[in-house]
Parts: structure tokens; sequence; C-alpha cells
């Protein structure tokens, strides 16, 4: 496995792609820039505060609907009792 890895990394000599990644020396190089980094940054945020939004609406949804059918269940049962007395 190690050595199809070498392979394929000299065959397609990777190691110059590495360098030309690696080695930015000219302004044309940089991925983004100032106002697309806080563009993706606010992507990300935005994208997190969803995340775990859905993660609590899925896990307190059921629950709070769960009691509500529980305690109206309760109620009816409390009031069929009152008038079978």
């Amino acid at each position: 496995m190690v050595l199809l890895f070498f392979f394929i990394f000299e065959y397609f000599n990777l190691s110059e792609i590495k360098k030309s990644v690696y080695l930015c020396n000219y302004k044309h190089d940089i991925m983004f820039d100032f106002d697309q980094y806080l563009g993706f940054l606010a992507f990300l945020t935005i994208l997190t505060i969803g995340f775990w939004l859905m993660i609590f609406l899925v896990s307190i949804i059921p629950y709070w609907i769960g009691g509500a059918l529980i305690e109206n269940m309760k109620l009816k049962r409390e009031a069929k009792n009152k008038t079978d007395k």
C-alpha cells in the first residue's frame, strides 16, 4: 500500500504540486480576500447556529408534545373520575 502511494506521488509529480500550493510568492495565489473570508465565516456561523437549533428542536419538541399529551390524558381521566362519583 505504501509503495502504491509513493508510486502515485512520483508518477504524477505531486511534489511539484505541493511546492506550488504552499509557496505562495504572488498576491494572486491568496485563496481568499478579506471580505470573502468574512463571508465564509458568516456562512459557517449561520450553518453552525442552524445545526444546533435543529438538534435542539428535534430533542425538545417531541418531549414537549409528549408532555402535553400526557397532561391532557391526566386531565381527561380526572374529569371522567369526577363525573363518575
